[in-house]
């Protein structure tokens, strides 16, 4: 006879402050992981990007190239290369092991928010206050972008990267989605300037920040509006949204200094975790395991499940 399938333990949300990292970076813009997870870089506002091991607290590599503070940076997906963003307008792609400077992007007329890699790691797409999003070819030494897309009417603030589609949020309050298998651009008006956008982990959704202290989760084939996600403040700044691990929860940061964690399906908000005073302007939620750091001032905290038992010796 077929036994059942056992019952999929009920996702664990981060609840438990493992470390906190003192970067020394000024105000901290971002935090990012890597593409596995084991790393994440922190963007300062003192113009460097720092590598670390987040659950060991070890700080790895400080990278120093910018002329102004440093907004948004990603991993390739080999860990070889990061590519940055800033207040300087530029876009720098950086050696990992040598810490070195291979390349700047110049073009923006204005500070870059927002830097993705594609999946190869061919190409490097930043997001800018200037209304584009430029697209750079990561391994020649053209100066000028491979292309444009300049489609928003105000600032770019958030871009991400699936394997043939992209996608944009804007102060103009809309999310754009380019396929570019079928040559297609899909546009979804929110109505709010959007602070951040997202894919959901199963490709299906989008999930869209804005200034308007809501969430909002879209079908992404037909914009339809799946759920709303209230509760948190985001008024003024920049927040980070994303989904946890398995797309069981929506969560965001927060005005107030809490990041909040709301039920994906049901939409009730479930966990408004105290982070400390401020804002936390940035969150980065691990690839595969119930880890989320979260960004506010000049610190970063890592945080688990509150099962999680440190690694001996990683203290």
């Amino acid at each position: 006879m077929a036994f059942p399938e056992p019952k999929p333990r009920p996702p664990e949300l981060p609840r438990k402050r493992l470390r906190t990292l003192e970067c020394g970076q000024g105000a901290v813009r971002a935090v990012r992981f890597n593409a596995d997870g084991n790393y994440c870089l922190t963007c300062g506002g003192d113009k460097t990007l720092k590598l670390w091991n987040p659950l060991r607290g070890t700080l790895l590599r400080t990278y120093s190239g910018h002329g102004y503070e440093v907004l948004d940076a990603a991993g390739s997906f080999d860990n070889s290369s990061l590519c940055s963003g800033g207040g300087d307008k530029a876009v720098v792609l950086w050696d990992v092991a040598s810490g070195q400077v291979v390349r700047k992007f110049r073009g923006h007329a204005g500070k870059v928010n927002t830097v993705q890699f594609n999946e190869e790691a061919t190409v490097i797409l930043s997001g800018s206050i200037d209304s584009t999003i430029r697209c750079w070819d990561s391994r020649s030494r053209r100066p000028e972008p491979v292309q444009t897309l300049d489609e928003a009417k105000d600032g770019v603030s958030s871009v991400k990267v699936s394997d043939h589609e992209v996608l944009a949020g804007s102060v103009d309050g809309r999310v754009r989605r380019y396929d570019l298998r079928m040559g297609q651009l899909f546009s979804d008006y929110v109505g709010s300037p959007i602070t951040c956008a997202c894919f959901s982990r199963d490709g299906q959704c989008v999930l869209a920040a804005s200034l308007d202290s809501t969430l909002r989760l879209l079908d992404k084939e037909t914009g339809e509006l799946l759920g709303e996600y209230t509760g948190h403040r985001n008024q003024q700044y920049k927040l980070d949204c994303c989904l946890s691990e398995r797309d069981t929860h929506v969560v965001s940061g927060s005005e107030d200094g809490k990041v909040f964690f709301w039920d994906l399906v049901e939409g009730a908000l479930v966990l408004a975790l105290p982070v400390g005073p401020g804002v936390v302007q940035s969150l980065a939620f691990h690839p595969s395991e119930p880890c989320l750091l979260t960004a506010t001032g000049s610190s970063v905290h890592c945080w688990r499940e509150e099962a999680y038992e440190a690694e001996s010796g990683a203290g």
